[in-house]
């Protein structure tokens, strides 16, 4: 397939084009920005993916072809006909505090969402796949309401509505892919990093939140998924088709004590553990995914992914 990728810079988008072009897809990603704009993780994802993935044109770098613009609506244009649109690309800044604009951000997702569909079909574009998250409304399965997490997933949650309105309208099969909580190599800075980093330097890793049930999934396995699923999107008809993929279904306190594990097992790591007692719970006790992963990749070799993720730590952290 040939597939126009947005959001390549990003942590699992980084994974998903390597999964595409493993498969043997041909992959074209806009970028937002010149390279030299990017800096820390996102510079260096995009660095390794040049080469391998379509950066650059005759003329140039496919830069500042933020979603909707008119360079985006060129890039397509130029370079189609594409099988696949994989909108991956969200408004992202600032995701985790209370002060997110969802309303910025939505408008952001699906910046003149008209004129690239009909301009994606004209040029005889085929399907779109929409990236979403467990954590905006509606999605997974957990306990109460299935309201959104945050502003971010409320921005997340509502640019579904509106794809799935905007693809019915201009007859284009839409897909959706539904991430839970993944971790791996060129993460950014979240749980597992931190798990890592107290590691390394000896020190005993504090859970703050131990008692909370979440769905980490392994980023070699998730990307896998999207692989086989942006397939079935592409030659799927009718009404709008979905996965929610999930890894590690379990507490908190139970996916460290797993990490702990694997990562001792291949390292010289002490990797205690402190599981604070959790007293406050302000977001709901569990949101998760339902679907396993391995539906879409039984052969996944769940050893060597740990053995990939363990390597990255010991090589950037010098361990």
């Amino acid at each position: 397939m040939r597939i126009l990728f947005t959001g390549a810079s990003s942590f699992t988008g980084f994974h998903f084009v390597n999964a595409l072009l493993s498969a043997g897809h041909e992959v074209i990603c806009p970028l937002r920005r010149p390279l030299e704009e990017y800096e820390g993780l996102r510079r260096k994802r995009v660095e390794l993916l040049e080469g391998k993935a379509r950066l650059s044109s005759a003329g140039g770098k496919l830069s500042a072809a933020s979603f909707g613009s008119e360079h985006f609506l060129r890039i397509m244009r130029d370079f189609g006909p594409f099988d696949l649109l994989c909108h991956h690309a969200a408004d992202v800044t600032n995701y985790k505090s209370p002060d997110f604009d969802p309303l910025r951000a939505l408008e952001n997702n699906v910046c003149n969402l008209g004129n690239v569909l009909a301009t994606f079909k004209s040029s005889g574009g085929k399907a779109v796949l929409l990236t979403g998250t467990v954590f905006e409304m509606d999605e997974g399965k957990g306990d109460g309401p299935l309201r959104a997490f945050s502003p971010y997933g409320l921005s997340k949650g509502l640019t579904w509505q509106i794809f799935r309105h905007f693809c019915r309208s201009a007859g284009l099969p839409l897909g959706k892919f539904v991430i839970p909580n993944p971790f791996g190599p060129w993460e950014e800075p979240r749980f597992t990093a931190y798990l890592m980093n107290t590691w390394r330097k000896g020190e005993t890793a504090k859970v703050q939140t131990p008692d909370y049930i979440r769905d980490n999934i392994h980023v070699d396995l998730l990307a896998g998924a999207y692989g086989v699923f942006a397939g079935r999107v592409a030659i799927q008809t009718g009404e709008p088709i979905k996965f929610n993929p999930s890894g590690y279904i379990e507490t908190q306190g139970a996916f460290a004590q797993r990490a702990a594990r694997e990562v001792q097992a291949r390292t010289q790591w002490k990797c205690d553990l402190d599981l604070l007692v959790q007293t406050e719970f302000p977001e709901p006790r569990i949101r998760t995914n339902m679907q396993s992963a391995r539906e879409l990749v039984p052969n996944w070799n769940e050893s060597g992914a740990w053995d990939a993720f363990v390597q990255f730590y010991t090589k950037t952290l010098g361990g």
